[in-house]
């Protein structure tokens, strides 16, 4: 199969969709690589580096032109709409249920979209867990840098020192990025609580941090009361293929502490705050009724080093096989056909259905 890796066009973003070692496995096993002309210099590798792995390093209407399947990190954005030809494959995070243009983009060109965040296998979501890792982590890490006073935060120092409370971060959600935004949160000594739905998971929570996080159910009445005194929210809640609910709305954001933030992990679909909305790496926060909220779409791409070794160790395996199948085939198969949200025209994806109000196969 021939396959394009474009170079990333979203603001600020770094990461490629595969490393050159990755190519090297591709092409090891038959397939064309097209890499566009210096796509991975943003995560620190060279056009050469992949001419040595056999790639062809193109120039970006050539590869959009020949590749049955294109390699993504994040969705196409308006400007690569009419790159995409019919009948394409596209393979990458989609993000379609906040996304209404470019999901009638992808059924208008027939474009058979499998997406990164909503393929399951052995009841989990291998290629959204390292960029929750990496999103997770950051995510203390940015709330906390807003909360200086000269950028309007409360002026609180996160970890506290003697005699002095710590500042107190509310993480919504304890799946991946919860439990990781927990793991450096309590690291540098916040006061962390960790709501969730689900009871298993906040027993995982217990377990992982024996008593040091705090958990309880996540309700409307919990939220409200708990992110009152809070320095830091983050959001987590993930609803695979489907738009995030709204935990936050603007009532309840009023009754927060001028200078509190919110890092809004789950606004790629739709965000969990009601005043959410995207901001970039270069503009990363704006403030509603004296809250900060930090909204970056794509917040692993600061850290494209990191963030594009993991998302390759993670996809290649899934890359190859839609390869080797083919792409009738790969819609087939079990384990792609939950990554499968479009394909000959139709939604194939229940919950992006539902979110769009459409009909699914």
């Amino acid at each position: 199969m021939i396959i394009g890796i474009p170079k990333e066009i979203k603001r600020e973003e770094f990461r490629v969709a595969v490393t050159p070692s990755g190519v090297n496995e591709l092409t090891h096993s038959g397939h064309t690589i097209l890499i566009e002309i210096n796509a991975g210099a943003g995560s620190g590798f060279s056009d050469n580096e992949y001419l040595q792995a056999d790639a062809d390093v193109i120039d970006r209407k050539t590869l959009f032109k020949q590749a049955e399947l294109i390699v993504k990190v994040k969705e196409p954005l308006a400007s690569e709409y009419d790159l995409l030809s019919n009948g394409q494959a596209l393979f990458t995070y989609l993000h379609l249920a906040a996304n209404r243009e470019l999901t009638e983009t992808l059924l208008n060109k027939n474009i058979a979209a499998f997406a990164y965040e909503t393929l399951e296998e052995d009841r989990t979501l291998p290629l959204l867990i390292p960029m929750s890792e990496v999103a997770g982590r950051m995510a203390p890490l940015m709330g906390s840098f807003f909360l200086q006073k000269f950028l309007g935060g409360t002026g609180l120092l996160p970890s506290g020192i003697e005699g002095v409370r710590p500042a107190k971060a509310v993480i919504l959600g304890a799946g991946v990025v919860g439990i990781n935004a927990a793991r450096i949160a309590s690291g540098i000594g916040m006061d962390v609580i960790v709501l969730n739905r689900g009871i298993k998971r906040l027993q995982r929570v217990d377990e992982i941090f024996m008593g040091r996080v705090r958990t309880l159910s996540l309700t409307g009445a919990n939220i409200q009361q708990e992110i009152e005194d809070a320095d830091i929210v983050i959001g987590a809640v993930l609803v695979p293929g489907g738009k995030t609910p709204v935990l936050i709305p603007r009532e309840m954001l009023k009754t927060m502490k001028k200078g509190a933030v919110i890092v809004d992990v789950a606004i790629d679909q739709g965000g969990c705050a009601e005043t959410s909305r995207p901001s970039t790496h270069d503009n990363p926060v704006y403030e509603v009724d004296g809250i900060i909220h930090y909204t970056v779409a794509n917040m692993p791409g600061a850290y494209p080093r990191t963030s594009t070794l993991a998302l390759t160790n993670a996809t290649l395996p899934y890359i190859k096989m839609i390869a080797d199948m083919g792409i009738s085939k790969a819609a087939d198969d079990p384990i792609l056909r939950t990554a499968l949200n479009t394909y000959l025209g139709k939604i194939w994806h229940p919950v992006l259905a539902a979110a769009m109000q459409m009909n699914s196969i």
